[in-house]
């Protein structure tokens, strides 16, 4: 099935607020936050569509300029070899701010379990509804979330200088 199939249903199903982009050599399908759990639901369980496998979620921050942060998931379907690429875009916070909050979809996919401790350890995202939502790499006492843009090193961890 095309990206532009699959579109297509989703559209029908959804409405107009989601938003394909093909612009590059991967297209990606740009969702609300809002929609999320109903339309990663409806990817799995549609029969025309079946994606049965969360390859991956990730996270990029955008910078203080774009004030954004993308969180992005790869979805396939095995049986039927397709895969889809969805976008979140959702506003960056700064300082003392609340993290930014997504929800969490690891009651469709398990495998999200991972992957949002992961983007939560890295990249400070929230993920609403997850069951366990703490660090995966980094000691749980550590400061920051390094993959930001503006994060800054501190000068040492528990006497162990890290520059």
């Amino acid at each position: 099935m095309t990206f532009s199939e699959i579109t297509d249903i989703l559209t029908a199903q959804f409405g107009s607020t989601l938003q394909a982009n093909t612009q590059n050599p991967q297209p990606f399908l740009i969702v609300p936050t809002s929609q999320l759990v109903d339309l990663c639901q409806f990817l799995r369980d549609d029969d025309r569509l079946f994606f049965d496998l969360l390859a991956c979620i990730t996270a990029i921050d955008n910078g203080l300029t774009a004030n954004t942060m993308d969180v992005i998931y790869n979805l396939t379907s095995i049986p039927y070899e397709h895969d889809l690429m969805i976008k979140l875009v959702v506003p960056r916070n700064a300082g003392n701010e609340p993290l930014p909050v997504v929800p969490s979809v690891v009651n469709i996919w398990r495998t999200a379990d991972w992957h949002e401790r992961e983007a939560f350890d890295l990249l400070g995202i929230h993920f609403d509804g997850h069951p366990d939502l703490r660090r995966i790499l980094l000691p749980t006492d550590w400061i920051g979330h390094p993959l930001r843009t503006d994060y800054e090193e501190e000068e040492q961890y528990h006497g162990i200088k890290t520059k």
